[in-house]
């Protein structure tokens, strides 16, 4: 991950060089290996670079085009971006590096404020026109990376973390007590716009924003088409294109010039990546150099075998032959790592699953990782909660489908339910 950060000031004042190297610093862990500074009467930029793709000074942020009229920062990777310079290179865009950062300069400037349709990634970035005198900025479909900004009269400042907005004393530092009820009350997060800190906010997924002078625009460019269905798809055609769309998403993830690791959890989704990889790596030509001789997996794992996963993580490393590590949480350590821990996340967070999920990127910065796949979300885009269920359920009863209820409810009972003692 990088950290972006900048300042548009509509009272034309000068932005403070001092409050951009400051805001750099505070999200100086997001990006260890770099830092770039942008600043030009009322607008300024900063940059934190932690380097994946083309590690030269090329690379560098914010970076410009070739008339210095365009300068962006930018959180995340565009997995098509080797197809996207060769269509915007057909059109006769001249490319300095070979950095994807360069590919969202340049189709900017082929298609606007609708470049963002054109991307395949997890992305937030901002870019200043300084012929149009105007902000753009957008963040991904899903809201992979962050995107925090504050605005009042005089100014709209933005960043990678809410940390860094506070660099700047007129910064509004107060709860958000509506928020902070749903929290405490429902157990809510991340599902508005505001965070926990009043009138500091998220852009959000699939959303672009424009700033020019004074003025904020913000717009949905992409949402889910609910009428879009695939009822005239078999059961086995729907599987094979699922499977060829995932071994796709799997085979971009791999595209880096630094080191590249894998979450492990035993459980299907981390297991299927492993495999995926295992597979690319040895039928389909993918680069070892980007992972190694072996692939590399990393596992959080406890004493309590009620919890423990390592019985079917080892089974996925024994089949696909990776160099496992494993990572040890340990209830004792908590206090320790909490301060550290609340401060880089600085909102509240759901469980404490998040803290094995910290060890074990902990040990994979260790051994000198910096790429983690992994198998988040995976619950969310194949029903694998048990609560979605219900509406499955209830989809089938609408329908009449009793003999398809009858199964769904054997198989659930049968394979899914939890026991009692695990519940």
């Amino acid at each position: 991950m990088c950290g972006i950060a900048g300042v548009c000031r509509s009272d034309q004042q000068p932005v403070a060089q001092a409050q951009l190297e400051q805001m750099a610093h505070l999200l100086r862990h997001r990006g260890p290996d770099d830092q770039g500074i942008y600043q030009q009467g009322a607008t300024g930029l900063a940059f934190r670079r932690l380097a994946i793709l083309d590690l030269s000074p090329a690379g560098h942020q914010p970076m410009t085009n070739e008339d210095g009229t365009l300068w962006l920062v930018f959180n995340g990777e565009i997995y098509n971006y080797r197809s996207l310079v060769s269509e915007l290179e057909a059109a006769g865009h001249i490319f300095r590096s070979r950095s994807d950062s360069e590919a969202i300069l340049h189709a900017y400037e082929q298609w606007g404020d609708g470049c963002v349709l054109h991307f395949d990634g997890m992305f937030a970035f901002a870019l200043w026109d300084e012929a149009r005198q105007r902000l753009f900025a957008a963040r991904d479909r899903f809201g992979i990376k962050p995107f925090y900004y504050h605005t009042n009269t005089e100014r709209f400042i933005f960043a990678s973390e809410i940390k860094a907005l506070l660099a700047d004393p007129a910064t509004p530092r107060r709860p958000n007590d509506d928020r902070l009820y749903d929290y405490l009350v429902y157990g809510y997060l991340d599902h508005t716009a505001e965070t926990m800190f009043a009138d500091i906010r998220q852009l959000p997924p699939a959303h672009r924003l424009v700033v020019r002078q004074g003025q904020i625009t913000i717009q949905r460019y992409w949402a889910l088409d609910p009428d879009q269905r695939l009822d005239n798809l078999s059961d086995r055609a729907a599987i094979g294109r699922l499977r060829e769309l995932f071994f796709e998403s799997v085979r971009l993830h791999l595209q880096s010039d630094v080191p590249i690791g894998t979450c492990l959890s035993g459980g299907l989704d981390s297991s299927a990546i492993v495999c995926a990889i295992a597979r690319l790596l040895d039928a389909e030509g993918v680069d070892r150099a980007m992972l190694g001789e072996r692939q590399r997996t990393f596992t959080a794992s406890f004493d309590d075998p009620a919890f423990d996963e390592r019985r079917f993580a080892r089974e996925v490393i024994a089949q696909t032959g990776a160099q496992a590590y494993f990572a040890f949480p340990r209830a004792e350590e908590l206090g320790a790592l909490l301060p550290d821990l609340i401060w880089r996340q600085e909102e509240p967070f759901g469980s404490t699953s998040i803290v094995a999920q910290w060890c074990v990127m902990q040990m994979a910065g260790q051994q000198g990782i910096k790429v983690m796949l992994d198998g988040q979300g995976s619950d969310e885009i194949l029903g694998g909660y048990h609560p979605f269920f219900s509406g499955l359920w209830a989809n089938l009863l609408r329908r009449a489908d009793f003999a398809g209820l009858s199964r769904t409810l054997a198989g659930f009972r049968g394979r899914l339910a939890c026991r009692p003692a695990s519940c």
